[in-house]
């Protein structure tokens, strides 16, 4: 049986989990083109991105070694769902291990575009809006008790996630489009990507009335002791360090709300109306109502939730989970950015949060051109920064040149690509998969059941995330291994 989760998961003395399962999302934007000629069909090239998966696997949709889910989602869009980690940097190092994972399918696609006489280049976008208007996502996923309420602790989330976007966003130029809920806005520069395309705030829908936090109730866990939170509202992140505060002052904040840490009520009173608002507030200083009558700004929000980590770290017992000096550059990053936005001097963060840099850089090229904010030029160089293929993705470009700062190494990354997190159940999954490719094995893996099909069917399901070891594996990979004759007829 998987080993129970320790008592060193949660603080000791509030019950606060500080070592926390924890995975992202990722969907990719997908075009092929030769020059300025568009030769596919999103739903086209997709199926040349996916053509050796399928015919490996005989599916789209599947596990791969490194424990993370790889599939070909609605609209044609390449998702990578990471492993689950038990770690910030573990999980950065995760998410970007797909962004090197989908290219290198990118890659190979092109050659056989080449062979077949058809041509172009394969652009995948690590970003949230296409040229249209439609948007696809990168939703986070946070383990909380079972005994929590997602509701109630959607309601106490809600302030910080709706005004996260001023520490995290992604930016864009804001083009007015009837197909974005941003319609009534003017063209501008908007810090959020996601902002426009979500219409309520706790759901348990995700594409018909897209939430902030949906509410589904899909664990992968034991489900009589944990929920998952589905956090959909966050933008597609290049910078590590963005990553690192989107995720890390999320994880502080939910330590708190369990923690009971004294957090007050800030709910707003029109959640949407809010988010539209705050994207288009570089300064974050617009004036939000909240249901007690009070106003607050978005930057006031966000410095009463600072001010309470910043105090939390002093409290916080450390588990095996995020350490508390990685917490504490969480925080410093944090602080920095809040006053970054209430001085206006973005020199602090200009190397370290997405929507910062890209601003800075269509800056420099808007003055450099005398351009105006709806001019082509720019709108490639906002789409650009947003291509995954390196040394030729303007953000690629910027951080080898030193302009981005790092959170971690690409050989860390690499090592992510090939080998899944070593703390948590990903590290079985990853186990079994690798054993049943070595062998030819057949299997069928999701989240928590791993099936070796034949000669006769073995299960193992695995409700503990948190576990690394299982006796049931080490006896599922025997068995492969004593009839791997079977596998080569």
């Amino acid at each position: 049986m998987s080993a129970e989760v320790t008592h060193t998961s949660q603080h000791p003395e509030t019950g606060a989990l500080t070592r926390r399962i924890m995975g992202v999302e990722t969907e990719y934007g997908i075009t092929c083109m030769d020059g300025e000629v568009r030769r596919l069909r999103p739903d086209e090239i997709a199926k040349y991105l996916f053509r050796p998966v399928v015919d490996k696997y005989s599916s789209s949709n599947i596990f791969i070694p490194n424990a993370s889910r790889l599939y070909l989602d609605v609209g044609s869009h390449p998702e990578y769902a990471t492993a689950e980690c038990d770690n910030l940097t573990q999980l950065i190092n995760a998410e970007k291990a797909g962004d090197v994972i989908v290219n290198r399918m990118a890659v190979e696609a092109e050659a056989a575009l080449a062979r077949e006489g058809i041509g172009g280049q394969v652009y995948l976008f690590k970003n949230n809006v296409d040229s249209i208007g439609n948007s696809y996502g990168c939703h986070e996923n946070y383990l909380v008790r079972r005994e929590v309420s997602l509701k109630a602790l959607g309601r106490r989330l809600m302030p910080f996630l709706i005004t996260r976007q001023l520490i995290s966003g992604a930016g864009m130029i804001h083009h007015p489009n009837p197909m974005s809920k941003g319609e009534g806005f003017p063209l501008g520069y908007c810090i959020s990507q996601r902002s426009d395309h979500v219409w309520e705030g706790v759901s348990s829908a995700t594409t018909r009335s897209r939430p902030i936090i949906n509410t589904r109730d899909e664990p992968h866990a034991d489900s009589h002791r944990y929920r998952r939170l589905h956090v959909i509202v966050g933008d597609a992140n290049m910078a590590e360090p963005t990553i690192a505060l989107k995720v890390g002052s999320t994880l502080l904040v939910l330590e708190m709300i369990e923690a009971d840490f004294g957090l007050p009520d800030m709910e707003l009173s029109n959640d949407i109306e809010s988010i539209r608002e705050i994207a288009r507030d570089q300064t974050g200083r617009i004036p939000l109502k909240l249901k007690d009558g009070t106003t607050r700004s978005a930057l006031e929000i966000q410095q009463v939730v600072f001010d309470h980590a910043r105090r939390w770290l002093d409290h916080r017992v450390e588990s095996r989970g995020t350490s508390n000096e990685e917490m504490a550059r969480v925080v410093d990053l944090w602080g920095r950015t809040l006053s970054a936005i209430e001085t206006q001097d973005f020199s602090q963060v200009d190397q370290e949060i997405d929507w910062v840099i890209k601003k800075k850089l269509l800056d420099r090229y808007q003055t450099r051109g005398n351009l105006g904010l709806d001019d082509p030029r720019l709108a490639q160089i906002d789409l650009t920064y947003h291509d995954i293929r390196p040394g030729r993705g303007l953000f690629s470009v910027l951080q080898n040149r030193g302009m981005i700062t790092r959170w971690t190494t690409d050989e860390a990354i690499n090592h992510a690509v090939d080998h899944a997190p070593e703390t948590t159940r990903a590290h079985l999954r990853g186990r079994i998969l690798k054993a049943a490719d070595k062998l030819g094995a057949p299997v069928t893996v999701d989240w928590m059941r791993h099936k070796v099909n034949r000669p006769d069917p073995q299960v193992v399901e695995l409700s503990d995330p948190f576990s690394p070891v299982d006796a049931e594996v080490d006896a599922l990979i025997a068995y492969m291994e004593a009839h791997a004759e079977t596998y080569r007829t």
